[in-house]
């Protein structure tokens, strides 16, 4: 068959506009599908536009969909459908949302899709009864249809590497300093179980490796690059095993890996003095925290399990270790007040950060969150384009949603301040100078593409009844 994969595009700019990486979903299915002898392509829009001649001539259109892309996805569905197309729809949002999904497709596939994906192929080729395909939701005359999920995760380390040059225009992805990225995952899920995150409703709280010899197989054929190739890990935690994290990286000195690269992990990752000397003698030039909150009431009504001050210590680590440090805080917790940018600002800058992203407290369809606020009525909209988590869409005991909207501008607009920019380009930081540039820059088109929303949010009066129903709540995820 024909099989094209399309991943929508995100609805509105974000401090990672400029740098289209797709999803692995998309490409790791089109790759598996290859294997199997069919003809797949990828279009990411963030990447390249849908070129509808090919949508018109497959045999089969998936999409891939988190929440924010997932106005987006169902308009294309609906064309693709129109063109007499057949359609499946998968990813986060599908898997949360499978009866909203199976509105625009002919099949919805939840969860992990490597099994399923591969059934519903042989079920569309005649060769696997519907009600055999694992994890797979339609719409009949009785309403929703759903088989039972693959009783068996994923093995990741049974996967093969996705093939990027699937993804048309994958050629023209550059990084900020106009490097060639190549996103390798070594792991899949969380062990953490913080509530507004919908990871481990996905893949689990426990994590499965891939092994050292897979992870350097796909390594390997970078390992001479240097100025002209970045490696980004995809893991959600690239070290919650800090021994497995070790033996990647031993083998990548092994190996004499000459390229730099970045992922994400939790701060306390600096504890580990052996991982921090291995982190700067494999090239690895910034690393993406989720520090989440600066205010000690909010990290542990999120069930984030970090102390403010062991946090600080361990950014502090990182970067006396010579590796750049992105931030990523999330402001709007219940226990946040107006002083929350300032606060989150002048943590920042103790720490010695880099850049970060100020993100809005979006309650993400299969997250705790989003099941409490939905019952407490807390949600002002359910335009999913809204939950990019730079929009607000909730109601806060103690502001209102003008005030928490400014609070994520203010914070963008005083890190990325033209004193700071020029201090970073007099000491020889370039990379960061034109990062924060370009920050700066974003956030004042945001505004300005924006403006109607803001006038709206200027309606919005915060509630005096959820404010007294909220003096009387439980912490988050506590019934």
């Amino acid at each position: 068959m024909k099989i094209v994969l399309i991943e929508p595009r995100s609805p509105d700019l974000h401090i990672f506009s400029r740098f289209g990486l797709p999803r692995l979903g998309a490409p790791l299915l089109a790759t598996i599908a290859r294997d199997l002898g069919h003809d797949a392509a990828v279009f990411a829009e963030e990447v390249a536009e849908v070129d509808w001649d090919e949508v018109r001539s497959a045999d089969l259109v998936g999409i891939s969909t988190i929440t924010s892309t997932a106005p987006r996805a169902y308009a294309v569905a609906d064309r693709a459908r129109f063109f007499g197309r057949r359609v499946v729809i998968g990813g986060p949002h599908a898997t949360y949302m499978p009866a909203e999904a199976a509105a625009h497709a002919d099949w919805v596939l939840m969860g992990e899709a490597e099994h399923t994906f591969v059934e519903l192929i042989e079920h569309i080729e005649g060769r696997r009864p519907a009600g055999e395909v694992h994890g797979m939701a339609c719409l009949d005359g009785d309403g929703l249809v759903r088989t039972a999920p693959d009783p068996e995760r994923v093995d990741v380390d049974a996967n093969p590497a996705p093939d990027f040059s699937l993804v048309r225009g994958w050629s023209d992805v550059k990084g900020v300093l106009g490097n060639r990225i190549v996103p390798v995952q070594t792991s899949r899920g969380c062990p953490f179980d913080c509530c507004f995150c919908s990871v481990t409703g996905m893949f689990g709280r426990r994590i499965r490796y891939r092994s050292t010899a897979s992870v350097m197989e796909e390594l390997l054929p970078h390992a001479d690059k240097e100025k002209n190739l970045h490696v980004f890990f995809y893991d959600d935690n690239f070290a919650a095993s800090p021994a497995r994290a070790k033996e990647i990286l031993r083998a990548m000195k092994a190996a004499k890996t000459r390229f730099g690269w970045s992922t994400q992990v939790r701060a306390d990752a600096a504890r580990d003095d052996e991982l921090l000397t291995l982190l700067r003698e494999t090239n690895c030039d910034t690393v993406y925290i989720g520090v989440e909150s600066v205010n000690p009431a909010s990290l542990a009504s999120a069930n984030k399990r970090q102390e403010v001050e062991a946090t600080l210590d361990n950014l502090l680590k990182f970067r006396e270790s010579g590796i750049d440090v992105h931030g990523m805080f999330v402001l709007g917790f219940d226990d946040d007040g107006p002083d929350i940018a300032d606060a989150t600002v002048a943590f920042a800058r103790r720490a010695k950060l880099m850049s970060i992203q100020a993100l809005v407290l979006t309650p993400l369809p299969g997250s705790r969150t989003f099941d409490e606020m939905d019952r407490a009525g807390r949600i002002l909209f359910r335009d999913w384009s809204m939950y990019d988590t730079h929009h607000v869409v909730i109601r806060h005991p103690r502001l209102s949603a003008e005030q928490l909207q400014e609070a994520q501008i203010r914070a963008h607009r005083k890190f990325y301040s033209p004193g700071w920019i020029l201090k970073q380009a007099l000491l020889g930081h370039h990379s960061s100078a034109a990062i924060a540039c370009y920050a700066r820059a974003l956030n004042r088109r945001w505004k300005r593409d924006n403006s109607l929303y803001l006038r709206a949010l200027k309606l919005l009066k915060p509630s005096r009844e959820l404010e007294i129903n909220m003096s009387l709540r439980k912490p988050c995820g506590i019934e």
